[in-house]
């Protein structure tokens, strides 16, 4: 038994972790398999998980660039230039955490549509998904579809190093602050995605299941969710004591914010659900941030729980849709009540257990080459 649970002990760093974001992350990723995974219960006569959650995604979005853009942040304050060589360390470790997951779990869904274990339309797969060109602007649906979420932090952080050159290079000569730089940098980001969808995709018609293939999945409509965390990163950087001492009144404000977005009727052709939405939705979790931020240590088991769960996350996202619920949806799909949480129960082991050894024996020691590969 002790061999079993040490194939799938992480042993990570505790004392290098904050355990609030590990926790925002746990949360994201917990509502997203969650919510690919309701179908099993249909047949259980039940409405779990009986209340409406928070847009995982949209925390993983903001997360995501609190963390990552604090990173390219830090870069370009230190550095005494900032140009091409510190684009492509960064580039560097960003794609060897992201990219031999995505490719070696994009080969695997070729497999299991094209032999027919899953039941998607195998044409919507094309050359783009190796380049993550699949939704960034027009939409797909269907073959590997948690990819779209992936295109769209790839593309904006293939972007936003780019664009804070081209704007450093003439604004420093300028006289500009590097503090300056890296705001306007932030607005363009958050400003762009807006006007696309107030100016193009405002216009569209559409019903629930097109609004978020048309609009919520699309790579140019949705950059700023991930500018909302650099915009954070920002504040902590430069005002450090006044993210510390907002945290509550920022909390609570986050906290009524997103219960307004989960419990007011948003129509799909209305202009605000098109336009506006996803602008709340992104400052709602901005503005949990800091609390989280703050939370450094837990009880021992949650923090190992917990941890665990963030460690495992992006090889959950990776692999709980397609590769187990569409499985079990297209050869297991249960037939009753018992059958119901029995199914829901293995889909939540297989995807823990799987997602875990992923991390362990490939993700990792991927990562692991980020250090051992010259720039």
């Amino acid at each position: 038994m002790k061999i079993v649970f040490n194939i799938f002990k992480l042993n990570p760093n505790y004392a290098n972790r904050v355990f609030g974001l590990d926790l925002m992350r746990a949360i994201a990723i917990l509502t997203v398999v969650i919510g690919h995974g309701g179908f099993m219960l249909e047949k259980a006569n039940t409405n779990f998980p009986w209340i409406k959650m928070i847009d995982g995604v949209e925390l993983f979005f903001v997360l995501s660039g609190f963390l990552i853009g604090g990173i390219i942040l830090k870069e370009f304050q230190i550095s005494s230039t900032f140009g091409v060589k510190q684009i492509f360390h960064f580039w560097k470790r960003r794609w060897f955490r992201t990219l031999p997951n995505y490719y070696l779990i994009l080969i695997l869904n070729v497999i299991v549509v094209y032999f027919g274990i899953i039941v998607e339309d195998f044409s919507q797969f094309s050359w783009k998904f190796f380049l993550f060109l699949q939704n960034f602007s027009q939409p797909f649906y269907g073959f590997f579809w948690e990819s779209w979420s992936l295109s769209i932090e790839e593309w904006f952080y293939l972007l936003f190093p780019i664009i804070l050159v081209l704007l450093y290079l003439p604004l420093i000569k300028l006289k500009i602050n590097k503090k300056r730089i890296f705001l306007l940098t932030v607005f363009v980001f958050l400003l762009t995605p807006f006007l696309f969808r107030f100016f193009i995709a405002s216009k569209f018609e559409l019903d629930h299941f097109w609004l978020g293939v048309k609009i919520y999945k699309v790579v140019i409509y949705r950059l700023d969710g991930i500018a909302f965390g650099l915009l954070g990163a920002f504040l902590k950087y430069y005002y450090p004591k006044i993210w510390r001492k907002s945290r509550t009144i920022t909390f609570i404000l986050g906290a009524i914010l997103t219960y307004f977005i989960l419990y007011s009727t948003w129509l799909p052709n209305d202009f605000s659900t098109k336009v506006f939405k996803l602008s709340f939705q992104s400052l709602g979790c901005f503005l949990l941030l800091p609390l989280f931020d703050s939370i450094k240590t837990a009880p021992r088991f949650l923090t190992r729980v917990v941890t665990h769960i963030s460690l495992i996350s992006y090889s959950m996202y990776l692999i709980n849709l397609a590769l187990v619920a569409e499985v079990i949806r297209d050869n297991f799909l249960p037939h009753g009540p018992k059958t119901a949480w029995f199914m829901y129960t293995i889909y939540w082991f297989v995807v823990i257990s799987a997602s875990t050894l992923l991390y362990k024996y490939y993700e990792k020691p991927m990562m692991d080459l980020r250090d051992k590969v010259k720039q």
